[in-house]
């Protein structure tokens, strides 16, 4: 082999290994810059092609928002009476039946009034005889006087006499207090309803003797319409409620059922304990229901809502704009430039899928509702409508073309 072969041979080998150094340093170099390029589009809050984020976003409104106070809540009658045989004797009827509406003073059963009547006639008749000794005592009363008006006899013997007519007149108040009683024990012999209301399981079958000292009783009535409702709120929230209790103000309550979701009735407060529970840090509210429809059912739980004032001119914003993270409680806010910023916000309360913001946002600002886990401070947005993105996605081919939104302006959203 010549020298001038062997030269160009080595020319080439440095050639080719100065090309694949080149090749490795260049790709190593996109390779270092690409995560660069992805990270500072995250910072933007955009994607690495510097895309705008679909968002769906609502102006700040000015409405009216009722202030709730909720609580925690348990059906309680206004009345709850066992019924009970107030005379020992047997049960010889049963009137009524389990779970009946019953109005005050309807019977409900019967003892055997037989042993209570033979009474009643022992002590009237009793009675009758006491009665015709007092007036035959006040018969000789008189002739005494008269024969005494003749000095006909002595005084001794009138005054005798006046003291026998007392003795007979008390004698006949015994009887008649005697004869009422008995009059008494026959009538509790019919057990009537001492209160309206819905009854209970019957405790005890006809046939049984029944006792005053009984401790079931026959049955137990509830009243269920009016009835009450006892709630807990906290301490701290005692002072504005007493205000208005104090003025007179009638404060509406609503019970809710134990989901929280249905409305079960409509009332009004009644009254607040005159103590704080102090293991609870909480006290006891009482609110009345007219509960004509009997939706409210005695030891129900329930939550309650009471409505403790109306604020009015107050800036709302969806539920949904509302975000908590280090910041404390903020929303995004789209600036004119469709760039979203975060916004510290303060809140006031909050009323179905609403709320008031009492500091940190202008009426009329945008707030983002739908697509806020996706963007950052600075970030690019592109505005699209609510239905659009709560659309059904339809596949790889639809989301390309539409992204799962719409932009406002694009076409009717479908119905």
């Amino acid at each position: 082999m010549s020298t001038s072969s062997f030269s160009f041979s080595r020319w080439a080998r440095w050639l080719a290994v100065i090309v694949i150094v080149a090749l490795l340093g260049g790709g190593g170099y996109l390779l270092w810059q690409r995560p660069a390029a992805t990270l500072q589009a995250g910072k933007r809050g955009g994607d690495p092609a510097g895309r705008a984020t679909p968002v769906v976003a609502v102006a700040a409104k000015s409405a009216s928002i009722n202030v709730y106070q909720n609580g925690l809540g348990t059906v309680t009658p206004l009345k709850t009476v066992t019924v009970r045989s107030r005379v020992d004797g047997q049960l010889m009827r049963v009137l009524f039946r389990e779970g009946q509406l019953v109005k005050e003073g309807e019977l409900l059963a019967e003892i055997d009034p037989r042993p209570f009547q033979a009474q009643v006639a022992q002590y009237e008749g009793q009675m009758a005889r006491d009665q015709a000794l007092l007036a035959n005592a006040r018969i000789d009363l008189e002739r005494y006087r008269v024969l005494l008006a003749q000095d006909s006899i002595a005084k001794q013997l009138v005054d005798t006499q006046e003291a026998q007519v007392r003795q007979y007149e008390g004698v006949v108040k015994l009887d008649q207090g005697l004869v009422d009683n008995a009059r008494l024990q026959l009538a509790y012999a019919r057990v009537t309803a001492p209160i309206a209301g819905r009854l209970g399981l019957r405790q005890v079958d006809a046939g049984n003797v029944v006792r005053a000292g009984d401790a079931t009783g026959l049955v137990v009535i509830t009243q269920l319409q009016p009835i009450t409702v006892v709630f807990t709120i906290p301490e701290d929230s005692l002072p504005p409620v007493m205000k208005k209790l104090q003025t007179g103000e009638t404060l509406p309550v609503d019970a809710y059922d134990r989901a929280d979701k249905v409305k079960l009735a409509a009332g009004t407060l009644l009254t607040a304990d005159n103590q704080i529970d102090p293991t609870t840090g909480t006290v006891k509210l009482k609110a009345q229901f007219a509960n004509a429809d009997s939706a409210l059912f005695p030891s129900q739980f329930v939550n309650v809502r009471m409505l403790l004032d109306v604020k009015s001119d107050a800036t709302v914003v969806p539920t949904a704009a509302i975000q908590r993270g280090t910041p404390g409680t903020f929303v995004y806010v789209i600036k004119a430039d469709n760039t979203a910023t975060v916004r510290r916000v303060r809140l006031g309360p909050a009323q179905g899928e609403v709320v008031a913001v009492d500091a940190g946002l202008e009426l009329g600002e945008r707030v983002v509702v739908d697509g806020a886990d996706k963007l950052r401070e600075g970030a690019r947005v592109e505005l699209a409508s609510r239905d659009t993105a709560a659309a059904p996605k339809g596949g790889d081919g639809a989301r390309k073309k539409g992204g799962g939104f719409r932009k406002k302006g694009d076409g009717k959203a479908k119905e």
